[in-house]
């Protein structure tokens, strides 16, 4: 967390900590630009909510409860009209997200908004039958720890377990399925989840599936062992970086189309923006442990 403006020990100042484990956003934060990554784990800059990813939000929490219900009411109407009373709790926790709509006196905006939240909705009907799925767990906080000491941590959206014990992680998307040549970009985080649940169960979970409710595809995997040795190996090496770069105090801006989209380039060199001062102690990259 980023340090108050007062003098250490004071009232209302939060302390900033190192980094301690790793979730697939925040090593898809680092591998994109690892600048991004000290700005949102190290600073804790504020950021603005924006309606593509709140609206990933409201039909998450939609697609979660509606498992609630019976099979047999598990219908599209019934979780169209979850859609309002999810909206209302997402405002509740997170009253930052009003301001979505702030400039919005007549409503136009939320309501079209809200439509689109429905279509989403209705379209995960036409990819899967929640009538005929009993989800193991929802929403589920999985969290291992390597041998190396390295912790990593997520939440996963669904988990399904046959009768005979086969694991299926499934993973809501409210974009559109990336082409061909990204798949695997987007099986990062898949593989991730399924190196945790190897790491806590010892099983290899049978299918990684990527729901994607923009374009209405579904994207699977079937990992092997191999696979997430792999990944085990590259998220060993990405922590390698950022515990140098923790120590050194030296996080690097890598620049891409993203950048648009950053809340912090008035923070960042490549647009004429100053860092906020490092928060942590530094020692230089040549120096001992």
């Amino acid at each position: 967390m980023v340090s108050g403006a007062g003098p250490a020990g004071t009232a209302g100042e939060r302390v900033a900590v190192a980094p301690s484990s790793l979730s697939p956003s925040r090593a898809g934060d680092f591998m994109q630009c690892p600048l991004l990554y000290r700005f949102r784990v190290i600073d804790r800059l504020p950021e603005k909510p924006s309606e593509a990813a709140t609206r990933g939000t409201l039909v998450h929490a939609v697609l979660e409860r509606l498992f609630d219900a019976p099979a047999a009411e598990r219908t599209a109407p019934r979780a169209k009209a979850l859609i309002p009373g999810q909206w209302d709790r997402l405002r509740e926790s997170r009253p930052e997200v009003g301001e979505l709509f702030a400039e919005d006196p007549e409503g136009e905006r939320l309501a079209r908004w809200l439509g689109e939240a429905e279509r989403l909705v209705e379209r995960w009907f036409t990819l899967e039958d929640p009538a005929r799925l009993e989800p193991a767990e929802r929403e589920l906080f999985v969290e291992a720890e390597l041998e190396s000491g390295l912790r990593l941590r997520g939440i996963i959206d669904r988990v399904d377990v046959a009768p005979t014990g086969e694991v299926r992680i499934v993973d809501y998307k409210t974009g559109k399925a990336p082409r061909p040549e990204y798949a695997e970009g987007a099986l990062f985080q898949m593989k991730f989840y399924a190196l945790v649940v190897w790491r806590l169960k010892r099983v290899v979970p049978r299918r990684l599936q990527l729901v994607y409710l923009g374009s209405g595809d579904v994207l699977t995997y079937d990992p092997v062992p191999a696979d997430l040795e792999r990944v085990e190996r590259k998220l060993l090496a990405l922590w390698d970086a950022i515990t140098q770069a923790t120590r050194t105090g030296e996080w690097r801006p890598r620049p891409t189309k993203l950048c648009g989209w950053c809340d912090h380039r008035s923070h960042c060199p490549e647009f004429g923006g100053t860092p906020p001062p490092y928060p942590l102690p530094v020692r230089s990259a040549t120096a001992g442990e």
